[in-house]
């Protein structure tokens, strides 16, 4: 039966550990999408961790640490638990139940279809969280000098707002100076506002789904690799008779750390398709390949590397947050033995 105890856990389980690890590097979290999509140089730019967070908690408060979080959490329960139970099926039917051996590759595959179902159900959520990061972030949305396909023109957002694409400074400056008011109501800055406003002005249902292509492929090999080093790390790092709850930690941020950096390339290609309907600016991209090609000609490989530090680190606190919450919650019942 599918709805057996043992999978309810893991829907219970992994969504509890989900929120609560999120909700711990909300600011990070932020930060990581705000430094991904701003400008590559303005006056009004976050530069650095550390300064970034005390500019966003000075200009926001506390709230501001917070933005994008609710919705954030109500994308992470699903999405954590379509992840752990498909995880923990599609393992069991690559073997078999346990009649043949669960390699490498059956893990990677288990993990990458796991990641694209969990992120293909919850992919709305996504969308309209990283709109409500930068909505209030005091950055440019400026449209650049675009090649091919790009529509190029710079509409008004919040005072000096800015989701960011490849300009140069000069015209970053300049766009930048004729911002005017605020277009986004109080009632937009909500995830029910956030939601009608983007279906009405971006193609109703289809536009929740903008870059779903390119985050599916990014989620993937992330995924598949997270699940897979995890562990292999686990059997170097935790032998029978030496599993603490440090060396798991260990073993998690590390993992997390490898498939992040491999696959963070697709992470930022996604937040800029997600934001390339945002009033402040209309470029348009032909696809996945027009905004690569778009980002490597304007900044090279380092536009790609955009927003790493403060998402690497995040993930010791995040993964210790989730092992500690689903331990409490339902035991590391997903964790292969």
């Amino acid at each position: 039966m599918f709805l057996s105890p043992e999978v309810a856990s893991y829907f219970v389980a992994g969504g509890c550990a989900g929120a609560a690890s999120r909700t711990v590097v909300s600011p990070l979290e932020r930060l990581k999408i705000i430094q991904q999509v701003q400008p590559r140089a303005t006056d009004s730019q976050y530069k650095g961790v550390w300064r970034s967070l005390s500019r966003m908690w000075t200009e926001e408060g506390f709230r501001g640490f917070m933005r994008g979080n609710g919705i954030n959490c109500l994308r992470i329960v699903p999405y954590s638990a379509v992840q752990f139970t498909t995880y923990e099926q599609l393992k069991k039917w690559f073997t078999k139940h346990g009649s043949k051996e669960l390699d490498t590759p059956k893990r990677l595959a288990s993990g990458a279809l796991a990641g694209i179902t969990s992120v293909c159900s919850t992919y709305p959520l996504d969308l309209v969280r990283s709109r409500l990061s930068i909505a209030t972030a005091s950055i440019t949305l400026v449209a650049a000098p675009h090649l091919g396909t790009a529509s190029l023109s710079a509409l008004p957002l919040k005072p000096a707002l800015a989701s960011a694409y490849h300009t140069s400074s000069s015209l970053a400056s300049s766009i930048a100076s004729s911002v005017p008011a605020s277009m986004y109501s109080k009632a937009d800055l909500t995830i029910y506002g956030m939601t009608l406003k983007i279906m009405r002005e971006e193609g109703g249902v289809r536009g929740l789904y903008r870059g779903l292509v390119t985050t599916a492929v990014g989620v993937a090999p992330y995924v598949g690799i997270n699940f897979a080093a995890y562990e292999f790390l686990r059997g170097v790092v935790t032998p029978p008779g030496k599993s603490s709850v440090a060396r798991k930690l260990s073993c998690g941020a590390l993992a997390g750390s490898i498939s992040q950096t491999l696959t963070y390339p697709f992470d930022v290609l996604r937040r800029k398709m997600q934001v390339t309907g945002m009033q402040g600016g209309s470029i348009k991209y032909s696809g996945a390949i027009d905004a690569l090609r778009s980002i490597l000609r304007v900044e090279g490989v380092a536009g790609l590397y955009r927003g790493l530090w403060p998402n690497l680190l995040k993930v010791a606190p995040s993964i210790a947050t989730s092992f500690f919450t689903y331990e409490l919650v339902g035991g590391y019942s997903w964790i292969v033995s």
